[in-house]
């Protein structure tokens, strides 16, 4: 499988930006001692990250912020790389340190070093749960966090929250010989992904793939098969990757699409041309994900023959 900034679940291996290191989560001692020479993965409250003048990553030790990594889970432990060091995520306001520069996660996952966009995503996932979860959704008590900042406690009725990802499944559908894509109206002109759609309570995710093809384009699909996940943390998901069989039925779109239609491979490589060659595009023609995303992933492996 090709290289993914948020890293997909490869056949030879199972890549990660840094080891989580959850027995750590438990000893505040353990985490002050990382602290001095951790990184920091600055985010200001819009999630956008602290970058240098050419708006690369730029995360601080934590010695150059202050004497330890603060108190009710203020700093979030992100985990270990590969030399044993520590990373952590704080929100900018929290400290007097400045840069240059802000980024946005996109364009981190765009641009970026694999490793700084992963963790980059990762510090904005646990950054925009936390900013939604300062109440307890059982009392409304106040949340307090610890475990390294991965668990809030309500001060009211010690109920425990914990941040949560929402599986979502996102498919390449084929009868045989053409590609099902779809658009929505706000994407730019001539713009079409693959089909995609959140787990509901109670499905399997086979299900899910069969009801959310039928339900934004009519088409019925016979069968499917996993191929591979993306975190997708714009702000909080779990892309989960399948090929699927389908009829070759006419699409009909619902209000959730623009249009959907079906696309040969001589279709999809023409697309693949003008991405790879700009000057040579005309204006016309279909235009394909951009290639941080495993929607790109699943429709360039169709192109080269999966099934």
């Amino acid at each position: 499988m090709p290289a993914s900034p948020f890293a997909f679940v490869e056949t030879d291996a199972v890549r990660a930006a840094l080891d989580r290191a959850d027995h750590l989560r438990t000893d505040p001692d353990a985490l002050m001692r990382l602290w001095p020479q951790a990184r920091v993965v600055l985010l200001d409250e819009d999630g956008l990250a602290h970058a240098d003048e050419q708006r690369r990553l730029l995360a601080p030790t934590g010695e150059q912020l202050s004497e330890g990594p603060g108190g009710s889970g203020a700093a979030v432990f992100l985990g270990l790389d590969a030399e044993g060091r520590g990373w952590f995520a704080l929100d900018a306001a929290l400290t007097a340190f400045t840069a240059p520069q802000r980024t946005d996660l996109r364009s981190a996952a765009m641009h970026w070093p694999a490793f700084d966009a992963a963790v980059f995503a990762q510090a904005r996932a646990v950054q925009h749960w936390r900013q939604r979860h300062r109440h307890c959704g059982v009392c409304g008590g106040t949340l307090v966090y610890s475990r390294g900042g991965w668990l809030g406690t309500c001060t009211q009725c010690q109920a425990e929250h914990y941040p949560r990802t929402d599986p979502a499944v996102i498919v390449a559908v084929s009868d045989g010989e053409r590609l099902l894509l779809g658009r929505q109206g706000s994407w730019p002109a001539r713009r079409y992904s693959t089909i995609a759609g959140f787990v509901e309570p109670g499905e399997s995710l086979e299900h899910t793939v069969a009801r959310e093809v039928l339900e934004e384009t009519g088409v019925r699909v016979k069968s499917c098969r996993y191929l591979g996940s993306q975190p997708w943390p714009f702000p909080g998901s779990l892309m989960l990757g399948f090929v699927a069989d389908a009829h070759p039925d006419v699409p009909r779109i619902s209000d959730e699409l623009e249009d959907a239609r079906w696309f040969s491979r001589d279709e999809v490589r023409a697309a693949q041309a003008r991405e790879a060659d700009p000057a040579g595009d005309d204006g016309s023609g279909l235009l394909v994900s951009p290639r941080l995303s495993i929607a790109r992933w699943l429709i360039d492996q169709w192109v080269d023959g999966l099934r």
